[in-house]
């Protein structure tokens, strides 16, 4: 009787879809606030647009820098443990045999079951910091390229998740009327953006949508009012 194959569906774009994430998240929420925060103190949407495209600009260096810092980061730690691990495993490789059944007694296995276990990994030096680098230290070896890809992905998605609160005041010479657009279509985007954002990774869609609203919504309002008060 022929039988369905097992295929397992698992999401593995997780550092991708982080770095969208970051960059989308704040790429809607600061220009909007910025942009609504000027609309309660001048008329003008060139002054607002002009405002508004130098925050983009600025703001999607900085977020990008920010991550390719971060990635080069993890990427140094990971060398840096990883040579510890290799330098340990020669001169107490006891020490670490010991470790390697500590973790194996984790999982359920007896000493008797561990110990062969042990004695063979340690027969294989590569597999055996490799082991130790992502089960004891939980680590995983960076891609080579990963922090110029971070870098990029947040900073392309800070500058399209800018232009959609920025592009009605691109459009109409009201400012006010501008704002109204510019809250819609945000508030819209940062609904479908939390929307997705969960179902990618695993919560409830409709709450992470109305979170990223509320915050966008709040991040928005506080500058107006804020601006509205001081001019």
């Amino acid at each position: 009787m022929p039988t369905t194959p097992h295929v397992e569906k698992h999401f593995t774009a997780g550092l991708f879809v982080r770095d969208v994430v970051i960059g989308m998240a704040d790429g809607l929420t600061v220009p909007f606030a910025l942009a609504a925060g000027l609309s309660g103190a001048v008329s003008s949407t060139r002054l607002i647009v002009i405002g508004g495209l130098a925050e983009i600009a600025a703001g999607s260096i900085a977020m990008g820098l920010g991550g390719y810092l971060a990635a080069k980061g993890d990427a140094e730690h990971y060398d840096q443990e990883k040579l510890r691990e290799e330098r340990e495993i020669v001169e107490i490789p006891e020490a670490e045999k010991a470790e390697v059944e500590e973790l194996f007694e984790q999982y359920g296995l007896t000493e008797a079951e561990a110990k062969p276990v042990v004695e063979a990994l340690s027969q294989r030096p590569k597999e055996w910091v490799e082991f130790m680098m992502r089960f004891e230290l939980g680590l995983e070896q960076p891609e080579p390229k990963r922090a110029v890809t971070s870098a990029t992905t947040i900073a392309l998605s800070y500058v399209a998740g800018g232009f959609i609160p920025l592009s009605p005041y691109m459009i109409l010479p009201n400012a006010w009327h501008a704002l109204l657009w510019s809250a819609a279509v945000t508030l819209a985007a940062l609904g479908v953006f939390g929307y997705m954002k969960a179902r990618f990774t695993g919560t409830a869609p409709l709450r992470g949508a109305s979170q990223t609203m509320v915050i966008g919504g709040l991040a928005a309002g506080t500058a107006f009012v804020i601006a509205k008060l001081i001019s």
